[in-house]
Parts: C-alpha cells; structure tokens; sequence
C-alpha cells in the first residue's frame, strides 16, 4: 500500500512538473507553418567591398522602391539598402516596397518587388515585373540568431546576414536584364542584418 501511495504521489509530481513545463514553453513555440502574422521591423544590408564600384563603372546603380530606401555613402564606396517588414509566415518575413538595379545609360532595369527573407531556405525572393517569383538572391551565412521576449512582443534578430547572387541562373537573368556581365554567384553583394518583432 505505502507503495503504491509513492508512486501515486511520484506520478503526480511528474504530472504537475510537466504541465508547469508546458506552460512555460508555450510561448516559445514557433507560429505554425502556414499562418500568416503582422510585423514591425526592418532588413538592411550594406553592399560588400568593391560591389558599388564595380556597379558604378558599368553605370549600374542601386535604387529604392518606396518604402524601401537606398543611402549612398558620399564617396560613393557602399550603398545601404533598407527595407520595412510587414509580415511573417513561417521562416519567411515580407517587406514593403523593394528595389531596382538601374543601368543609367540605356535605361535599362530590374525591379525586386515585395522581397521576402526566408531564413530557413536562406533566399531572398523577388516579385518581378512582369508578376514571377524568383530567388535572385541567397543567404551565403548568417552570424548570429535570437530572440528577445518583451511584454507584448517577440522579437527576432538575425546579424551578419550575408547575401549573393542566387546562381548562375539568377546571374544570367541580370546581366541579360541590364546587358551586363557584371553579376556573379561567387561574389558577396553584402552583409545585413535583419530585425523583426511580433505579437506574443
């Protein structure tokens, strides 16, 4: 009998132990795979070393499609790119606005609409103007991941984004796009970070 009571209280214990867990963890879990959430928060990234010279020789230049931006440094060495997130579905997070690559001379372009950062698959995709989705670019590395638990918000912050052309497919379609041979898979067009918060 006294044996069977210590288990009882045993499994009990177990039982209370395991529910307080749970609880606890709870709000720790990811959103489910197919739900879709409002987001605040931004992706910026700043073009690697030598990206924006080369850019500039072949008169190609980084544009910002409202609300996205694009700073040009004074001496025109880096270009930053900054785009405002809207919302999260899984892995991947969707922003507003976009970019083009210009060439000034001709006036040739191509537009990344509504790009949306998967960090799970490590793409960046693009809506392009005649309404297809293509993964230009590739997220090459990531240096740091975390998350930041506030009263009413979760937020997510993924640094040292690293991004390339998405291979030699994603190359071809812009240098025929823009009558170039500058884009490149092995080349890092830069490094961002990526900063988003959520409802808990």
């Amino acid at each position: 009998m006294r044996h069977t009571l210590g288990v009882v209280r045993v499994a009990a214990v177990v039982a209370v132990v395991a529910t307080g867990l749970a609880v606890l963890a709870a709000p720790a879990q990811a959103l489910p795979p197919g739900e879709t959430v409002p987001i605040t928060g931004t992706f910026s990234m700043t073009t690697a070393n030598g990206v924006l010279p080369t850019w500039e020789a072949d008169d190609i230049a980084l544009v910002g499609v409202s609300p996205g931006a694009v700073t040009t440094t004074a001496t025109s060495i880096t270009a930053r790119l900054t785009l405002p997130l809207v919302a999260k579905t899984g892995t991947a997070y969707a922003a507003a606005g976009g970019f083009r690559l210009l060439k000034r001379d001709t006036g040739a372009t191509i537009r990344c609409s509504t790009p949306t950062i998967d960090t799970a698959a490590r793409l960046l995709d693009c809506i392009l103007p005649d309404g297809s989705q293509e993964a230009l670019f590739l997220i090459s590395d990531i240096d740091s991941r975390s998350r930041v638990w506030g009263t009413t918000t979760v937020t997510s912050v993924f640094r040292g984004v690293e991004m390339r052309i998405n291979g030699q497919e994603a190359a071809d379609l812009l240098n025929k796009a823009l009558g170039v041979k500058t884009f490149s898979p092995s080349i890092t067009i830069g490094t961002g970070d990526l900063i988003a918060a959520r409802p808990r």
